[in-house]
């Protein structure tokens, strides 16, 4: 009898610690969403990231997420503030990609199982015959 009290005690005491952290970052998220600004550099659930140019919404904010392309997304789909360095080292490494892939050496040694044609493309395949019935 003892053992299964103590054993009640313990599963209620885990139980209010994980309501406790869950209420906690609840409370984080909305303090979060709340102070959203215009100009803060924002991640969504989904990863993108972007700049915020209208706030006013109580449930929507628009992101720019490229020059000239504003969206309009849910407030509850932001994640997180993104600091401006680290916004930078990200938009750095795609660019470090692209001049790696433009300086590469493009042979066309591709070809040896024929998937390209002489220029480099894409073959197209001949059109399928249908026998008549």
């Amino acid at each position: 009898m003892e053992l299964l009290i103590v054993m009640m005690a313990g599963l209620g005491l885990m139980m209010f610690f994980a309501v406790r952290k869950q209420k906690k970052e609840m409370a984080a998220h909305h303090q979060l969403q709340d102070s959203l600004t215009e100009g803060d550099r924002v991640r969504t659930t989904s990863g993108l990231e972007g700049t915020v140019v209208d706030a006013s919404d109580d449930t929507k904010i628009e992101l720019e997420i490229a020059d000239g392309v504003v969206t309009t997304w849910l407030r509850p789909a932001v994640r997180e503030k993104v600091e401006d360095d680290e916004f930078d080292e990200d938009v750095d490494e795609v660019d470090e990609f692209d001049e790696d892939r433009d300086e590469a050496d493009i042979t066309d040694d591709s070809d040896k199982d024929g998937d390209t044609d002489e220029r480099g493309g894409a073959k197209v395949a001949s059109p399928l015959e249908h026998k008549g019935k």
